[in-house]
């Protein structure tokens, strides 16, 4: 499709809100409401994603790949920016009666007016957001809130891992709740230019991509790790200082086969590094499916993850699971020590992401869910006169 090709007027609509917007460059909820919106795309939907910038200005409405975008700048930055933005672009959404897809909850107080409006909604929930120390009190406060405001308003909600859908059944109706996780694609081949770029051997190293806070098991990974020589690095991904006393003590602990490359966002060098990596170490102890672990197992990565059921169930026989820094390094001597089991454990992560895990399936449950709550009277009505 022409990238700005306008979709075919009269096909059903879903306005996209909660993520920065796409092309995705931020995160998960980016790269699910790419990946979803091009198989509305594909499917004979008219997804419109509400995009945040950054400064003034006015509202700008154009089309990336055949998907209208409607970008909103916001002058302020961090938590009240994003406030902000999602307050606009739900003002801005409701001018219509189009179904909307929400991803979070963190502005759930705003959804109140799509409810207001009878307009269907459908929210992504993201776990337990509340529940991470890293906020601090205020902010957890503030999340818990929007929480229960979201299951009162939201017309359907998504739980992204069977564990999350029970912990919403106590605060939700069950007949609200749908399982539908996170996707990635599967990574088959990758060039080795980046990776030699950073002065890695391709088969020399294992990976370890996550944010740099206590919750993720870092530093117990970097210990185990650094415990006895490996013959091949740990590379980490992230942005990693010395005035943070977690990431000082993290870095300490490091060997010197331990590389800290900082931050990496682009998708194909990431997709790039965890391909020709030997393992992937997973900390995460809270939360539902995580991204990193989906797309480390797109890319036949052997895992080595924390042992809890969020992870027990993204994983399964593909993982081997830790629940202390020396069970951590007995699975690293194990894994590390062994082609032939790193080779099993790579087929058993593919059969696993194969399964439940590519984007065609987990955009189908999302287009699934939409189909049956959108108003049959709205599905072929919106014109891109009323639009504009």
């Amino acid at each position: 499709m022409n990238p700005n090709e306008r979709p075919v007027i009269g096909a059903p609509v879903v306005r996209i809100l909660g993520t920065h917007g796409i092309p995705a460059a931020y995160g998960g909820f980016e790269t699910a409401a790419e990946n979803v919106a091009l198989h509305l795309r594909d499917h004979g939907w008219r997804p419109i994603v509400y995009c945040q910038a950054e400064g003034t200005g006015p509202v700008v409405e154009d089309v990336w790949n055949g998907i209208e975008r409607v970008t909103i700048p916001v002058a302020r930055d961090g938590w009240l920016g994003t406030s902000l933005f999602d307050l606009r672009s739900i003002r801005h959404a409701t001018r219509f009666r189009d179904t909307c897809l929400t991803f979070g909850y963190n502005t759930a107080v705003f959804n109140v007016w799509q409810r207001a409006k009878r307009i269907p909604n459908v929210i992504n929930m993201d776990g337990i957001e509340w529940s991470r120390a890293r906020w601090g009190k205020f902010r957890q406060a503030i999340l818990y809130a929007n929480e229960r405001i979201a299951c009162w308003v939201g017309d359907r909600l998504i739980a992204d891992h069977p564990e999350i859908e029970v912990y919403l059944a106590r605060k939700a109706r069950r007949s609200k709740l749908t399982t539908i996780t996170y996707g990635a694609h599967a990574v088959s081949d990758a060039p080795t230019t980046s990776v030699l770029a950073r002065g890695l051997v391709p088969g020399g190293y294992a990976t370890l991509v996550c944010r740099p806070i206590p919750e993720n098991s870092i530093l117990e990974l970097v210990g185990a790790f650094s415990a006895r020589t490996r013959g091949c690095r740990l590379v980490v991904v992230g942005d990693y200082r010395d005035d943070d006393p977690y990431q000082r003590a993290v870095m300490a602990a490091a060997s010197e086969e331990v590389s800290f490359v900082g931050a990496i966002y682009d998708p194909v060098e990431l997709a790039a590094l965890r391909f020709h990596g030997v393992a992937y170490l997973h900390g995460h102890t809270v939360g539902g499916t995580n991204p990193s672990l989906v797309e480390a197992m797109a890319a036949g990565n052997p895992v080595i993850a924390h042992d809890n059921p969020y992870n027990r169930w993204v994983a399964g026989d593909g993982a081997k699971y830790f629940d202390s820094a020396a069970s951590a390094a007995a699975q690293l001597d194990l894994v590390l020590g062994s082609e032939p089991l790193r080779a099993r454990m790579s087929a058993a992560v593919r059969a696993r992401h194969a399964a439940e895990f590519t984007w065609e399936h987990v955009a189908g449950q999302y287009e699934a869910l939409l189909d049956g709550i959108r108003p049959p009277s709205r599905a072929a009505a919106v014109t891109r006169e009323e639009f504009a």
